[in-house]
């Protein structure tokens, strides 16, 4: 089942085009990348599809309803945490129930039922400085989760770690998805990443930005880490260069 859809997305900006005729499909339970270099419009895209930003032509569809220009409909997680510092952890993670109208108790009751399955068991009551940047970035996908059980877009949440770090959190990050069943739209510039964590992958590339090709990861996840030096890994990322290239 395709949860979101993109018909022939055509955004520009002071008579420059910045992407053209995108189109990309999101099925249930999914994660699929768009991998690009910076500055190829990933963002602009993600902007239009959660609708902060209007497209000049084309069609955001979720679940097969017409969401183009809407805003709200899908969670959206930029590179940035933007935990709020005189918040604590639960209250942080908590702000999408209260917006949607619940009462404070009753939003930190359902937000704290998924701590331990996000590994954030005991970090209810600390405060966003206490934490290391990849709880800082656990927090926020779990207040990005409850914003949204269906779609979430994903900008770069990873990039501003270190390699171990990041390392660590691509392996529960898999676990974690896998149990929730989260269909996730996830930007990166990193072929490593991209080819670990995606069920597809579309290559954004040219100037107007172009879906240029589509990659399907067949090895089944989650992916441990002989998967990172084994020849389907580097076959997969010799042909990701090959194509960014061209």
């Amino acid at each position: 089942m395709d949860r979101l859809v993109t018909q022939n997305i055509s955004k520009g900006f002071g008579g420059k085009s910045v992407i053209e005729d995108i189109s990309v499909t999101l099925r249930a339970g999914e994660l699929v990348c768009l991998l690009g270099v910076s500055g190829v419009g990933k963002t602009t895209l993600f902007n239009i599809i959660s609708g902060i930003m209007k497209p000049d032509s084309g069609a955001v569809l979720l679940n097969g309803e017409d969401i183009t220009g809407k805003a709200g409909e899908i969670s959206y997680m930029q590179q940035k945490d933007l935990l709020m510092p005189y918040r604590t952890i639960l209250d942080n993670v908590c702000l999408p129930l209260l917006i949607r109208g619940e009462r404070k108790a009753r939003a930190r009751e359902e937000a704290g039922q998924y701590f331990e399955q996000f590994g954030l068991a005991g970090t209810q009551k600390l405060y966003p400085h206490e934490l290391s940047g990849g709880m800082r970035q656990r927090a926020a996908l779990l207040r990005t989760y409850l914003f949204s059980h269906e779609v979430a877009l994903l900008d770069e949440p990873f990039s501003a770690l270190d390699a171990i770090t990041k390392a660590s959190i691509h392996r529960w990050f898999l676990d974690v998805m896998q149990t929730i069943h989260l269909s996730t739209l996830f930007i990166t510039h990193d072929i490593d990443e991209a080819i670990v964590l995606s069920d597809r992958i579309y290559i954004l590339n040219g100037s107007p930005g172009k879906i240029t090709a589509e990659i399907a990861v067949a090895s089944p996840k989650p992916r441990r880490e002989e998967f990172l030096v084994s020849q389907e890994f580097m076959d997969y990322k010799r042909r990701i260069l090959e194509l960014l290239k061209s």
